[in-house]
């Protein structure tokens, strides 16, 4: 696809808009502004190999095409979904019957090449012989080998704000060339607005939305068209940009979600937890988030946190997705509201860790069951003492302490002086005192 071919009127606006300098670019001032790293590249004609990373429609294919076109340099564009180690190989052989004229190729969806064909590319973007610039949506640190990582510049673009998506839209508008300028449209206020808002910061589709409005539009009696609000419910209706399960974009806001509730910060957990679900998420993955956050970041300084959590699972189920949700909001709310202790994690991480470094636990013979006589011969159960046998319903002293005699003593779990951890500290304490004062007795 030729960025600087010809455009196809019947082609979508959104490729007849795509710009064919940087000046027209809209977006991302901080890679292509005076002065930045992209726009130095386009001035000095020189492209070194970079990957694009950044959501859908914020101009990383547009951007490849004019660095390559600025450069000087021919560009051989691949999707790494539909190209085999062949293709890079023919884009390799392309480059050879080139020179000294360089090739940039460009690798769409470059964190879907597999190791093949990653190994295939490397030496030759190591030679210089190929320039490359891949365009991902995912994060390349986890998705591209590290050699080949090394040998290119990762520049992020973000998504785009909502004055430059109406900038993008206006542009469109005012276009005689490849836009709809020749219509001589007039909008109504507050329309591009709208359509900026459902764009979610992609300017692919925020000109879709506009192209599919404008079909819409009532003829004026100067000979123009108008475009008015009563179409965006036609337009806009209840659409929302579905998100892509292993994308970043899917896990970043349970990400917020999970640190705005830690932060106790309920306002802002609802938001992402509105803006995740209207945008496709699954509820329920939300639910099992708030589930662990119950038990991580709430923990015993509030413990009706996780059967809260367990309910608001079982209401959903049980209610369906739209009453289902406001048990998801009572949960989210309790547990930012609620005080906070991560001393369980802390606990069960210096537990697991400290039976790294430990020999073999070998069970106390008191603790041990004893179902047949000769396991009570061999004195297993012998010494236990039954709780609710004892005073208070606690067998006093180290004697009894349930840990291996051959392992050295640690404390994991130590309570906050906060919510009902507070409690728990003093119970603990009092248990300590109790200890002390039988062993003493010993």
């Amino acid at each position: 696809m030729d960025l600087f071919s010809s455009s196809s009127g019947q082609a979508p606006l959104a490729y007849r808009m795509r710009p064919r300098r940087l000046a027209d670019y809209i977006g991302q001032a901080a890679l292509v502004g005076e002065g930045k790293p992209l726009r130095q590249m386009a001035d000095t004609a020189t492209v070194r190999s970079m990957i694009l990373w950044g959501p859908p429609g914020v101009g990383k294919t547009t951007l490849a095409e004019l660095l390559a076109h600025a450069s000087g340099a021919e560009l051989a564009s691949l999707s790494a979904v539909m190209a085999g180690v062949k293709d890079i190989r023919a884009a390799v052989e392309r480059a050879r019957a080139l020179a000294p004229t360089p090739l940039v190729m460009f690798l769409d969806e470059i964190h879907r090449l597999n190791k093949s064909q990653q190994d295939a590319l490397l030496p030759h973007v190591e030679s210089g012989l190929v320039t490359l610039i891949g365009a991902t949506t995912e994060n390349p640190s986890f998705e591209v080998n590290s050699a080949l990582l090394s040998r290119a510049r990762v520049y992020v673009l973000t998504l785009l704000t909502h004055e430059q998506l109406v900038a993008v839209m206006q542009q469109a508008l005012a276009d005689t060339r490849d836009g709809l300028g020749d219509r001589h449209i007039s909008v109504a206020d507050g329309v591009l607005d709208a359509l900026a808002r459902a764009s979610g910061g992609d300017a692919r589709r925020a000109l879709g939305l506009l192209e599919t409005a404008c079909d819409f539009t009532t003829a004026t009696a100067d000979g123009g068209e108008r475009l008015t609000r009563d179409v965006l419910d036609d337009v806009i209706g209840h659409q929302a940009s579905a998100m892509d399960k292993q994308g970043d974009g899917y896990y970043d806001l349970l990400s917020a979600i999970h640190k705005s509730i830690r932060s106790s910060r309920p306002d802002a957990a609802l938001l992402y937890i509105a803006r995740f679900t209207q945008g496709g998420g699954d509820p329920l993955d939300v639910i099992r988030r708030l589930t662990a956050i119950a038990s991580e970041d709430v923990g015993n300084a509030d413990p009706r946190g996780l059967p809260l959590a367990i309910a608001a699972w079982d209401a959903y189920l049980r209610l369906g997705d739209h009453e289902g949700q406001r048990a998801m909001a009572h949960a989210a709310i309790h547990l930012a509201v609620a005080p906070k202790s991560n001393r369980i994690d802390r606990a069960w991480k210096a537990a697991q860790q400290y039976v790294r470094e430990q020999p073999p636990v070998e069970v106390p013979t008191y603790l041990r069951n004893a179902p047949t006589q000769l396991m009570q011969e061999l004195g297993h159960g012998e010494g236990y003492r039954y709780a609710h046998h004892e005073p208070d319903g606690y067998p006093a002293g180290s004697a009894h302490d349930c840990w291996p005699e051959a392992l050295p003593r640690a404390r994991f779990y130590q309570p906050l002086e906060q919510g009902h951890e507070k409690r728990f500290a003093a119970i603990m304490a009092w248990r300590d005192a109790r200890d002390a004062e039988a062993d003493g007795e010993q």
